[in-house]
């Protein structure tokens, strides 16, 4: 029941296509579907609108052929924010913004200009007090590696050091994440004869061991993490949180895209899900938190190349499933929690109340760090959930891990009448 933390799984909201429901019935989707997390390509005012007072966290982006403009002028970023991002905050939850998508893939080569647009955000959104609320990044293909296999000798390509090393910098210096779009389908689609179709849906049963580490591997997701954090740490960047943009499998492809089947799209991204939700990190990176976005919501009929491309989605445009996904990753493992309250550790939280005073939610919380025995390191500043620093939060985290650690019992959650039992994971929504 750790409170704070947890890795989450979004979904990528792409628009390329003719035939897609409006942003205000795509937000009745997400909602419907549980879905938590969204990336979007732009920000556009309609799906900005639509998200407002949903409680749903937007990332959204700034496109490569805005990158020129926004590198150029401080004075550009300033009314971008002012015009398309600051109307609609804090109602709709925007958490990041990645200026450029995938830059080194891209023909007209726009790489030099993307640290400059990204340190003008970082200046904009500092003018606003929202750079430590709202965090700048950018996305990339695993194309930013020369060598991915073995994931110890995972190496960034040279031929992008001039654009990378002061891009690992900024991030390392404001916190934010390394953003990497990772799909195994390519993988084995261009080379089935080197990678087996069970190791890239997460069924594998045999292990693929890195021989300079000894570190065994049973899926193709994770080596390809791991081969971007041994990247990060061969600069020295050991501290650079990894971030899946984008990942998923597609549901129809063209004859010679066999594997292109809403099975294999079911199989792979309901066992990514299970595997990122139960927090098991990488074989190099054991525990280590990993939040996930999977592409895409709709099949999108615009997009160019094979029949694949149009063809990754987990809704058709008229809102039914291409196949079941749940999102939660406990769809088929919590078959037998009836939520009957049984089991109630599980399926019940305790936290402060928003409604009792300063005063008598630090009293609480002084008393369940205290003689409560709680330990409350990980709310104490730098620590993982020291964020957000508010007594109400830090007072919710003290609540939550007495009541877990007594019973889950009602009297183990009243705290003078200031704590308050709720059947929703807390952690999900900070």
């Amino acid at each position: 029941a750790d409170f704070c933390s947890g890795s989450i799984v979004g979904v990528c909201y792409g628009r390329n296509a003719d035939d897609l429901p409006t942003p205000d019935k795509v937000v009745k989707l997400v909602q419907l579907h549980k879905i938590k997390y969204l990336r979007i390509y732009d920000s556009n005012i309609q799906v900005l609108k639509a998200f407002a007072n949903t409680g749903v966290e937007l990332m959204v982006g700034v496109p490569n052929s805005d990158l020129l403009a926004f590198s150029q002028f401080q004075s550009n970023v300033d009314s971008w924010l002012k015009n398309s991002i600051l109307p609609y905050y804090p109602a709709t939850k925007i958490t990041y913004i990645t200026v450029g998508l995938e830059v080194t893939e891209s023909p007209d080569n726009a790489t030099s200009l993307v640290v400059p647009a990204m340190q003008n955000v970082l200046t904009a959104l500092k003018k606003v007090g929202l750079h430590k609320r709202i965090k700048v990044s950018s996305t990339h293909s695993l194309g930013v590696l020369s060598r991915s296999f073995p994931p110890s000798a995972g190496a960034f390509n040279s031929s992008h050091a001039f654009f990378l090393k002061p891009m690992l910098e900024f991030l390392a210096e404001n916190h934010s994440p390394f953003m990497i779009d990772l799909y195994p389908y390519y993988a084995y689609r261009d080379s089935p004869s080197n990678v087996s179709l069970d190791y890239a849906l997460f069924e594998s049963s045999s292990e693929v061991i890195d021989p300079n580490t000894g570190l065994l591997y049973t899926n193709m997701f994770d080596a390809q993490i791991d081969a971007l954090y041994f990247s990060l740490m061969a600069l020295n960047f050991r501290t650079t949180r990894v971030m899946v943009t984008e990942t998923g499998w597609p549901s129809k492809g063209s004859p010679k895209e066999k594997a292109a089947t809403p099975d294999n799209a079911q199989t792979y991204n309901a066992n990514l899900i299970h595997h990122v939700i139960n927090d098991s990190g990488t074989p190099a990176k054991p525990g280590e938190e990993l939040d996930v976005y999977i592409f895409s919501l709709f099949n999108e009929n615009r997009k160019p190349g094979l029949e694949s491309e149009r063809n990754w989605g987990l809704f058709y445009p008229d809102q039914t499933s291409v196949y079941n996904l749940d999102f939660t990753g406990k769809g088929i493992v919590d078959v037998t929690n009836s939520g009957n309250g049984t089991n109630s550790n599980v399926t019940t939280w305790c936290i402060a109340s928003s409604k009792a005073s300063e005063a008598d939610l630090q009293n609480a919380l002084d008393w369940a760090c205290g003689p409560g025995n709680v330990d409350c390191s990980p709310i104490q500043p730098s620590q993982p959930c020291f964020e957000p620093d508010n007594t109400l939060s830090h007072a919710s985290f003290a609540f939550n891990s007495y009541y877990q650690q007594n019973g889950a019992t009602d009297v183990a959650c009243s705290f003078g009448g200031n704590g308050v039992k709720v059947d929703k994971d807390p952690s999900k929504s900070i």
